[in-house]
Formats: C-alpha cells, sequence, structure tokens
C-alpha cells in the first residue's frame, strides 16, 4: 500500500507496481482529503494488517512535512518503520532554477519558514523582524497566495524593498516556471504571470547570482 501526498508527481505515480493499492491523502490549500490523525490510522491499521505501508511524499517529509507527528504516531502503535531521506522543496526548486541559497560572500546562512503566520498578530512580529533586517537568504514553503502581505511586511520592518526575490513554480518538474523580481514588484509580477502553487519563494541577493557573474 502507497499513502501518497498531493506534492507526488503523476510521473512518479505513474512508475509504481500495478499492483500497489494507492491512496491519496493529500492536503492543498483549502482542501483535505484526510485530516492528518486519519493519515495515521490509515498507517498504522494496514501496517498492523501485515501490509507493507509506504508513506510516500514530495519532498523532505521532516521539513514542514509533518513527517514527524507519523513516526511518532507510528511508534505509539508499535510499528516499525524507517525513514528515507529527502531534500525539501525549498531547497530543490532554488537549485533546479539555478539559485544557490548561500553562497560565499553573499549569504552566509538561509532560513526555511512557511507562509501561514504572514499575516500573524503583531506579537509576533519579533521574528519577523530579525527575518527582515538578517541580509541571510529566505525561503518560504506554501506563502504564495500571501506572496503581497510577505513582501510588504519585510519592507515594513527594514528589509530593502529592491531586495532580490525569486518564485518558483513546480520546481523540478517538467512545469517548472520561475518569475524573479524585487520585494518592491514580485507580487505584481507573479499575479501577470499567472504563477500557481506549489511554489517556492526565495528572497534575498542569490537569486540574482548571474548579476555576479564576471
Amino acid at each position: 500500500m502507497i499513502v501518497h501526498d498531493a506534492l507526488v508527481s503523476a510521473e512518479i505515480l505513474a512508475t509504481l507496481p500495478s499492483s500497489a493499492e494507492l491512496v491519496n491523502v493529500g492536503k492543498r490549500r483549502g482542501k483535505k482529503l484526510a485530516e492528518q490523525e486519519q493519515i495515521h490510522e490509515v498507517l498504522a491499521r494496514h501496517a498492523q494488517a501485515g501490509k507493507r505501508v509506504v508513506r510516500l511524499k514530495g519532498e523532505d517529509p521532516f521539513v514542514f512535512g509533518r513527517g514527524g507527528e507519523e513516526l511518532i504516531a507510528l511508534a505509539k502503535a508499535g510499528v516499525p518503520c524507517a525513514m528515507v531521506p529527502g531534500v525539501t522543496s525549498g531547497f530543490a526548486a532554488a537549485a533546479a532554477a539555478g539559485i544557490p541559497v548561500t553562497h560565499r560572500h553573499v549569504s552566509a546562512a538561509v532560513t526555511v519558514i512557511t507562509g501561514h503566520d504572514a499575516a500573524a498578530a503583531p506579537e509576533r512580529d519579533v521574528s519577523w523582524r530579525e527575518l527582515a533586517r538578517t541580509g541571510h537568504t529566505l525561503v518560504v514553503l506554501m506563502g504564495l497566495h500571501k506572496l503581497p502581505i510577505i513582501a510588504a511586511r519585510l519592507v515594513a520592518l527594514g528589509r530593502d524593498p529592491e531586495t532580490p526575490v525569486a518564485v518558483v513554480q513546480e520546481g523540478t518538474t517538467p512545469r517548472q516556471r520561475e518569475v524573479r523580481g524585487t520585494l518592491r514588484t514580485i507580487a505584481g509580477q507573479v499575479h501577470e504571470a499567472g504563477i500557481a502553487a506549489p511554489a517556492v519563494i526565495v528572497v534575498g541577493p542569490v537569486t540574482a547570482i548571474e548579476g555576479l557573474l564576471p
């Protein structure tokens, strides 16, 4: 049995054995085929019934992928399991677009966040202030629908509005598309280009690395 999420591509699903039972438990913005607790139950119940169960995710399951929760749930159910490492979409999409998330003399660190709390209450501004004031690379997952808020907030809290930004849609797939601009322009550019989720937002001078070429 293969329990997969919505980010597993059709190309990957087509390579799976015809004898495997596929269960789609994908969660995309506004749509859930299964609650997280239901996923835990499905994994444990079928493993306990003697099936070989694969939980197939589209990226690193431990970077905002809730893989840790599933690991704990299986341990509590007495189900032994092994985790095969993956690459987080934030780094994979950036690499596929030719963006090094760190680069000597340009960015010495990278922070990965989600866009879910981009419009959080003022008392949560402290972390955003830190993100805005550093010159490090910022990778935002699940933030496309809040891109205007994210860009405006970073600028309001001190990030230069001319900071380069890249948005990579469906990175590493044949449908990959990219838009590059600045914090000042990127929201409008993404809207005009019709960029859709899933997409990764990369903020920082590394997104304009071609400008550093001799």
